[in-house]
């Protein structure tokens, strides 16, 4: 029998799952000044709602869908988790945190953001296995499995994974095999795209969302629980959101041009134009949309810049942003050198 706990969408106990990983990950990194567990601690909370929600649902989740989805959501998370955490005992730390590491309300406010983040992506599937949506008893039921929105859910999550997984594959090598300083990796899936794990990871969290819809689309549940299902879009919007405009593109883009045009024009050029090769690179290659660079750099500026998502504001303008970044890398080197 399907456990009801605090509301019939397991909304409330999946937000109190999560509040008290992220708090106790939160006092640990902070008591011991570690960085290593912050991206661990947000896949390890995807597996849990997962797990949580499949088996507190149970028998009634034991459905190929919920069992499907609930898996592929495990997936994900034992391999991008298991990949980060690997990266960053290599790396021993991640350098994103210098700054926030050691002010408690800063440091915090990461972690209060990464639960935020996990309980939002993960309604889809909270919901698919809710007893509003999963248990007869509450109104709910699943339609037999193998619809086309089935059928087109796990081939976008299936391509989605396959191009995260293989970029950080590939740019994790490309890194390791200590590529001259200015080296651009533009082989395998990034010859297609500069961002190939934002891309998969959107990509795959559309495919959950699709592949729990059937409920609802089908009429198998209450008028309740097809609105809820309806409203868990929020969450690959969410995520698409948040890589576009806060966390992903805008922390990538900009940061990345600038560091190859003081390749060049900073106060310690290196040998050769590294910034013309690496403009060179970024007319030819898509922001996000896996495209062929040979079609992607026919294309006039103005589509690039539009319909092909790169938007001016991930732009980096070397009359405005060039002088600031000199300027600035001149302070540090006389900074470093005092």
């Amino acid at each position: 029998m399907a456990v009801h706990v605090l509301d019939n969408y397991y909304l409330s106990i999946t937000f109190l799952i999560s509040l008290a990983l992220q708090a106790s990950l939160f006092i640990t990194s902070y008591a011991f000044q570690t960085d290593k567990l912050t991206d661990l601690g947000g896949a390890t909370n995807f597996l849990l709602l997962a797990l949580f929600t499949l088996f507190a649902g149970a028998p009634q989740t034991y459905h190929t869908r919920n069992i499907l989805a609930s898996t592929l959501v495990m997936i994900w998370s034992i391999r991008l988790g298991g990949f980060l955490f690997f990266r960053v005992l290599k790396t021993g730390k991640d350098g994103r945190f210098d700054e926030m590491r050691s002010k408690f309300f800063s440091f915090m406010g990461f972690w209060a953001f990464q639960l935020f983040w996990v309980w939002t992506v993960s309604l889809p599937l909270t919901i698919l296995n809710s007893p509003q949506v999963s248990d007869p008893a509450s109104g709910g039921g699943q339609p037999r499995f193998g619809s086309a929105r089935d059928i087109a859910g796990i081939i976008l999550w299936a391509l989605g994974f396959a191009i995260e997984a293989v970029g950080d594959q590939q740019k994790y090598l490309f890194k390791s095999g200590k590529p001259p300083k200015g080296a651009i990796m533009d082989k395998g899936v990034w010859k297609y795209t500069r961002h190939p794990n934002f891309f998969g990871e959107i990509v795959l969290w559309w495919g959950i969302f699709t592949l729990s819809l059937e409920p609802a689309v089908s009429h198998e549940t209450t008028k309740e629980g097809r609105n809820a299902l309806y409203g868990s879009v929020v969450g690959p919007v969410f995520i698409t959101l948040l890589l576009f405009f806060v966390s992903g593109l805008p922390l990538a883009e900009k940061p990345t041009s600038q560091r190859y045009y003081l390749l060049t024009h900073g106060p310690d050029p290196e040998p050769g134009d590294k910034w013309s090769e690496y403009k060179a690179y970024l007319s030819r290659t898509s922001i996000l949309l896996p495209i062929p660079p040979s079609v992607y750099r026919r294309f006039p500026e103005s589509v690039k810049k539009t319909v092909l998502l790169d938007f001016p504001m991930f732009a980096f303008r070397e009359d405005v942003d060039g002088p600031k970044a000199v300027e600035e890398a001149r302070k540090k080197r006389v900074e470093n050198n005092a």
